[in-house]
C-alpha cells in the first residue's frame, strides 16, 4: 500500500478528477489525502465524500495587480511550508496535481524532497500552473491530440480526465423522479459549471416562458452564491402546469445530464467528461474569458468529434433559443449525439493513469534505494 497527496483545489474541474483519482487509488489499496483550497465550492463539494481525507492548503490565483499579487505570493509561500511539512509528515510514493493555484506549492515542496511528481491538465489549452511546473515532473498527463514544447515524449502520456464513479448514465425516468421532473415532459438542463454562469442563468429566466409554453422543463444549476432555490410553477399553452427549477449547487449531476434531453453548458473540460459519461446531447457557450480562451479549444474539439453544438456567448439571444428548440425536437440529430458520446468514452482514463501512477512510483522507489 502507498500514500498518494493530489493537490485539486480551487474549481470543480480540477476537484472532481482528484476525487475520481482517490477512490481509485483507495480501489487498489492505497491511500491519499486531497489537498483543496478554502473556497466555498471545495467545501461543498467534498460534503459527499467523507470516506476521503482533505486538507485545506492556501493559495490564490495569479494576477499581476499589486494588492492580489501580494495576497498570492503571501499565500503560496504559506502553502509551500504547510505542503512541505505535509510531505515529511506523511512521505508518500507521489504527488499528482491537477493545475490551479493550489498546486505550485506543494509539487514544489515535493520536488525539494524527492517525491515523484505527476501533472495532469484537462483542457485542451495546457494552463499556466502545468506549463510552469512541467519541468518538475516525472509525468505529465495530456488529452488525446495535445503536446507541450520542451516536455520529452517519455514524460507525457496522451489520456483523458477521469470521472468519480458515481457519474454514469442512469435510467432517465428514474433521474427525473429523483429530481422532481415529470419524465413524461423534455428536460431542458442549464448547467454553467461548479461556479455557475449567470449569463446562461439569465438567459434561461428569459426563455422560461415559452419554454414552458412550449411544455419543457427547465432545470438550471445557477452557481453558489447566485441565488436561493427556486421552483417556479408556470403553464403550458394547453393550460397544464409545468415548472422551472432553480438550484445553486447540484451533487446529483449524473441525474442532472441523465435526465436532460438536452444541456446548455459551458466548456469546461470536467463538464464536457461528464457529458460525455451520460451521453448527454449539448450546446456550448465557451468562456470568452477562460485563460488562453482554453474552452474555446476545448468547445471545438468536442463539436468535431460530434458530440456538441457551439455557440459564441455574443450570441445568446435569438441563435441560442432557435438551436436549443431545433435540437430537443430533431431526435434523430440527439441519437446521432449520443451515438458519438459513447465512441468517446470508450477510453479508461482513470484505469490508465493508475497503472502508470502504480509503475512510476514504484520506479521511483526503486532508484531512491
Amino acid at each position: 500500500m502507498s500514500v498518494f497527496l493530489i493537490s485539486c483545489g480551487g474549481t470543480g474541474g480540477h476537484l472532481s478528477p482528484g476525487i475520481a483519482l482517490a477512490e481509485g487509488l483507495a480501489a487498489r489499496g492505497h491511500t491519499a489525502t486531497l489537498l483543496i483550497s478554502q473556497k466555498r465550492v471545495d467545501a461543498r463539494l467534498i460534503e459527499k465524500y467523507p470516506h476521503l481525507r482533505f486538507v485545506p492548503i492556501p493559495g490564490s490565483p495569479f494576477t499581476l495587480k499589486p494588492a492580489g499579487l501580494a495576497r498570492f505570493l503571501v499565500s503560496q509561500t504559506r502553502g509551500f511550508f504547510r505542503g512541505l511539512r505535509l510531505v515529511r509528515a506523511t512521505r508518500p510514493a507521489g504527488i499528482v496535481g491537477f493545475g490551479g493555484f493550489t498546486t505550485a506549492a506543494i509539487i514544489v515542496a515535493a520536488k525539494l524532497c524527492g517525491v515523484p511528481v505527476a501533472l495532469h491538465e484537462a483542457n485542451r489549452v495546457p494552463g499556466r500552473a502545468i506549463r510552469s511546473l512541467s519541468g518538475f515532473a516525472r509525468r505529465v498527463y495530456l488529452p488525446p491530440g495535445v503536446e507541450l514544447p520542451d516536455v520529452s515524449d517519455n514524460v507525457v502520456r496522451n489520456v483523458g480526465l477521469p470521472v468519480r464513479r458515481e457519474i454514469s448514465r442512469m435510467d432517465r425516468d428514474v433521474a427525473c423522479l429523483q429530481l422532481g421532473l415529470d419524465p413524461r415532459r423534455q428536460v431542458l438542463a442549464i448547467f454553467g459549471g461548479s461556479q455557475g454562469a449567470t449569463v446562461l442563468n439569465d438567459w434561461a429566466r428569459r426563455e422560461m416562458p415559452q419554454l414552458a409554453h412550449d411544455g419543457i422543463q427547465l432545470y438550471c444549476v445557477t452557481g453558489l452564491g447566485k441565488g436561493a432555490a427556486e421552483i417556479v410553477a408556470l403553464k403550458t399553452a394547453e393550460g397544464r402546469p409545468v415548472s422551472a427549477v432553480f438550484v445553486p449547487f447540484s451533487d446529483q449531476v449524473a441525474a442532472l445530464l441523465s435526465a436532460a434531453d438536452v444541456v446548455v453548458a459551458r466548456a469546461g473540460a470536467g463538464s464536457i467528461a461528464e457529458m460525455i459519461r451520460c451521453e448527454t446531447p449539448s450546446v456550448v457557450i465557451p468562456y470568452p474569458h477562460a485563460a488562453d480562451n482554453h474552452q474555446q479549444a476545448n468547445a471545438r474539439w468536442f463539436e468535431e468529434n460530434g458530440g456538441t453544438i457551439v455557440i459564441d456567448q455574443t450570441k445568446l439571444g435569438a441563435e441560442l433559443s432557435a438551436t436549443v428548440r431545433v435540437l430537443l425536437a430533431d431526435e434523430a440529430r440527439r441519437a446521432s449525439m449520443r451515438a458519438s458520446l459513447r465512441r468517446l468514452d470508450e477510453a479508461s482514463p482513470l484505469s490508465v493513469i493508475l497503472d502508470d501512477l502504480e509503475t512510476l512510483t514504484t520506479a521511483g522507489t526503486k532508484n531512491a534505494t
